[in-house]
Parts: C-alpha cells; sequence; structure tokens
C-alpha cells in the first residue's frame, strides 16, 4: 500500500516537469510595442500633461514601460502612474504603496478597498483606496495591478495566480502597477475619493485598448 503515495508523487513530479519543459521550449516572450503612452491626455474632462520621476526612481522601479501624468481641470487635479513589466521580467513591481509611502514621511491613516464598474467586470473590480497624512496635506490614492488587458488584481497574491496560469496557458505574465493619486485638504477627502473612482473607470475601460503587445524570440518580426 505504501508503494501508491510513491507512484502518485512521481506522476506528479513528472507532469510538473513536463510542464516546465514544455514553457522553457516556448521562449521568453518580448515586449513588442508598449501603447500605453497613446493613453489620451483628455479624459473625463481633464487634460494631461506629461511629467517624469528622477532618473533614480527608474533605477529602482526598473520598469518595461512607465507612464507619469497629471491631469487637471479648474480646482482639481490628479496624477495618474503606471508602471509596466514585461513576461520577461515576471510581470510585477516589487513596490508598494504600503512601503513607499511611509519612506517617504507619509503615514497611512486608512486603508480600504473599492468595487469599481467596467465594461468587462459585470460584478466589479476590487481595487486598493489608501489614505496617507503628511502634516495638514492628505494623500488620497487608488492602486491596483492589472494583467492580460482586463484582469484587474487588487493584491500581489492574486496576480502570482494570475501570472502562473498566463504563463501555462499563454506563455505571458506580464503586468502593470497603476496608481491614482490626488493631494487634498481633509474637508475634500471624502469627494475627491468619489472623482478618482470615477477617472479610475474611465482608465480601466481603456487600459485594454492600449495594452502592450508581446511576443516570443521565434515569432518576432526581422528587423
Amino acid at each position: 500500500m505504501k508503494t501508491r503515495p510513491f507512484l502518485f508523487a512521481l506522476l506528479v513530479l513528472s507532469l510538473t516537469l513536463a510542464v516546465v519543459a514544455k514553457i522553457s521550449a516556448r521562449g521568453e516572450p518580448v515586449v513588442l510595442r508598449t501603447n500605453l503612452e497613446n493613453l489620451p491626455m483628455q479624459l473625463a474632462g481633464y487634460q494631461g500633461t506629461e511629467d517624469t520621476f528622477p532618473q533614480e526612481v527608474y533605477d529602482i522601479l526598473q520598469t518595461d514601460f512607465h507612464l507619469y501624468r497629471h491631469y487637471q481641470k479648474p480646482q482639481e487635479e490628479l496624477s495618474l502612474y503606471i508602471g509596466y513589466y514585461g513576461t520577461a521580467k515576471g510581470g510585477r513591481t516589487g513596490h508598494n504603496p504600503y512601503a513607499c509611502l511611509p519612506g517617504s514621511g507619509w503615514g497611512v491613516v486608512d486603508r480600504q478597498t473599492l468595487v469599481l464598474k467596467t465594461p468587462y467586470t459585470p460584478q466589479g473590480a476590487e481595487v486598493n483606496a489608501v489614505i496617507a497624512r503628511k502634516g495638514e496635506v492628505y494623500n488620497v490614492m487608488l492602486h491596483w495591478y492589472q494583467s492580460a488587458g482586463t484582469k484587474i488584481l487588487a493584491t500581489g497574491l492574486q496576480q502570482n495566480l494570475q501570472r502562473f496560469w498566463g504563463r501555462l496557458l499563454y506563455n505571458r505574465n506580464d503586468g502593470a502597477y497603476i496608481q491614482l493619486s490626488s493631494l487634498v485638504d481633509e474637508k475634500d477627502i471624502s469627494s475627491t475619493k468619489e472623482n478618482l473612482s470615477m477617472f479610475a473607470e474611465q482608465v480601466l475601460v481603456l487600459i485594454p485598448e492600449y495594452w502592450p503587445e508581446e511576443a516570443s524570440h521565434d515569432v518576432c518580426p526581422k528587423m
């Protein structure tokens, strides 16, 4: 009877090795076109302007593509950041606001999950909402991970599962970290969260249309 568990374990090991070998044989996908830079500069009544971080920030983030914009309309301004990581880089960043905000002098005073609506998530999509404080200034922030264009993921665990199945089934596990934020006074926190949520829903509608393109080395066009 003791041979059954051994045979079962041997079967699982053999299947695992076969899957790993098959994935390795498909080649490493490379980013052909990032596309996200073509997101509209005019969106939801806001006008966008491009911005950049200091080079040392990009050296740490190690993205395949990054977008940093400020979107403005009278009496309102919000910032949009997208950091995209191709399959070769594992599809995700090792950084998140819960570590980065305290390191920049911000104290996290509230964190929760919001449900936003998109055409491809009838039941709604969960994103993270964070409120941080530095002195009398409040940073209201929404952030989430996105994969396969339409997969919206609130946690790193969800993204790891998506990356596993994406690589197994489609040889692709690229992803993006997306963040919206606005600096406000305490009295404006509630209305700012609503504005960010409405803007985020517009971003979520557009992201699949502008999702980056990847292909394996063996199918990449020759220059």
